[in-house]
């Protein structure tokens, strides 16, 4: 059957245009928006920006919809951050940032071509045809209006796609009994990661005491080896996650259809290259794969 192909696009989507939603965090342009509208620089821009369309979010609620940070860490930032900048003016910080990146990177030839265009027409179909049932962070991201000018609808649609993909991980972390260290140990010892152990370690704000102790408790499980290499225990429960995420991060793309899908796919190639080219992504030299870890 020909929907049977679909986790695998839903895969090979979020791998092409995820960097293009990724810059949102790592470019300079969104400390210096997320600063000038209140946030102090750092993690809280991250926290609020991302965290905004839930609303005055509490930091307990942010950390279960983020799921493997350290809640202490968002506590320190959330709901303090709201008495900064309300979620409006970060939500309006972030989409200024955004605008600026894309066009520094890209290019604004680039920004204003015909396939960014169409690339927005596609991921927005797509977008639309995903579901909010279980997924918060998603549904949040979905009441936001739609920006106007085809490259900010991209990012927007892209992001839906991503949140979506996001909140359906999170779920079969959940339903395979991987907590939030466990999942970045597990992650990082793919090989396949966005960031090797010691930078999810500390990104994420886990001391070097809580990581060693999942470590040991995943060696005693035999999910890892004695190395810290995933044992094929180990190597099993990551696919058997990872297909659980593709499998319900497929609908859109199957509503999509297989040909518009492939062609999204080809049109978010280069804008995907231009953004590793920009060296601004954390890279662990390997392709972004990872949505949450």
């Amino acid at each position: 059957m020909i929907g049977d192909s679909f986790p695998l696009i839903a895969s090979r989507c979020h791998q092409t245009g995820d960097p293009v939603h990724l810059l949102s965090y790592f470019s300079p342009e969104t400390d210096q928006e997320f600063t000038s509208a209140g946030l102090e620089p750092g993690h809280m821009g991250y926290f609020a920006g991302r965290a905004a369309p839930l609303g005055r979010a509490s930091s307990a609620v942010v950390a279960a919809a983020f799921y493997n940070f350290n809640p202490a860490l968002i506590a320190r930032h959330l709901p303090r951050a709201w008495d900064l900048a309300s979620p409006e003016r970060v939500t309006e910080a972030r989409l200024t940032a955004v605008d600026r990146a894309l066009r520094r990177v890209l290019g604004d030839e680039v920004v204003a071509s015909p396939d960014v265009a169409e690339a927005a027409g596609l991921a927005r179909a797509a977008a639309g045809a995903c579901r909010p049932e279980g997924r918060p962070l998603y549904a949040a991201h979905a009441e936001l209006p739609w920006p106007r000018e085809p490259h900010m609808v991209l990012w927007h649609a892209l992001t839906l796609l991503r949140e979506h993909r996001g909140d359906g991980h999170i779920a079969a972390l959940v339903g395979h009994g991987v907590g939030a260290i466990a999942a970045l140990v597990t992650d990082t010892a793919t090989g396949k990661s966005l960031f090797n152990a010691k930078q999810a370690r500390e990104h994420r704000d886990w001391s070097e005491q809580d990581w060693d102790a999942e470590v040991r408790a995943l060696t005693a499980s035999g999910v890892l080896d004695s190395s810290g290499r995933l044992t094929e225990a180990g190597t099993r429960l990551r696919a058997e996650i990872e297909d659980a995420t593709d499998a319900a991060a497929a609908p859109p793309y199957r509503c999509l259809g297989l040909e518009r899908a492939e062609r999204l796919i080809a049109l978010c190639k280069p804008l995907r290259d231009a953004v590793i080219a920009s060296g601004e992504l954390p890279q662990n030299d390997i392709a972004v794969e990872s949505t949450h870890g």
